[in-house]
């Protein structure tokens, strides 16, 4: 699989089209990118790519992982964009990161308290629950 290494001063046209280039002839490519700026011109180049493969059928997905480059001789993490047709790209050419097991002092700090209600999410038309009157509000302090 061929991988573009993208900067920031890369032409998101210019990636764009190596993108379709090789996702025609290959299937999937694999766009390596270093720091914020270089993952911005990548994304747009997604976009861009999108609309040059759509005529052709293709519905270009990107999945994203993380990798460890060397760079001048400095350990850098990068990000690796696997992209490609959506009935095509594999999730084995990136693969997942282990689930990251989630401290028991979290997982008592997230659950609800029982006999109380859930707090509303965003969006949520439910009002906020209030304290009552010989209550007091959970961030007050002592």
């Amino acid at each position: 699989m061929e991988t573009l290494k993208v900067s920031t001063k890369s032409s998101p046209n210019s990636v764009a089209g190596a993108m379709a280039g090789v996702v025609r002839s290959e299937g999937e490519v694999v766009v390596q990118v270093v720091g914020a700026g270089a993952l911005n011109q990548a994304v747009k180049a997604i976009a861009i790519a999108r609309g040059y493969v759509e005529t052709s059928g293709i519905d270009l997905v990107c999945v994203p992982t993380f990798a460890e480059v060397e760079i001048d001789g400095e350990p850098r993490t990068a990000i690796r964009l696997v992209i490609g047709d959506r009935t095509r790209v594999s999730c084995e050419s990136a693969p997942a990161p282990a689930p990251a097991a989630i401290p028991p002092v979290i997982v008592a700090a997230v659950a609800p308290t029982p006999g109380t209600e859930p707090r509303p999410r965003i969006g949520d038309s439910r009002p906020a629950p209030r304290p009552g009157p010989d209550e007091q509000h959970p961030r007050a302090t002592a």
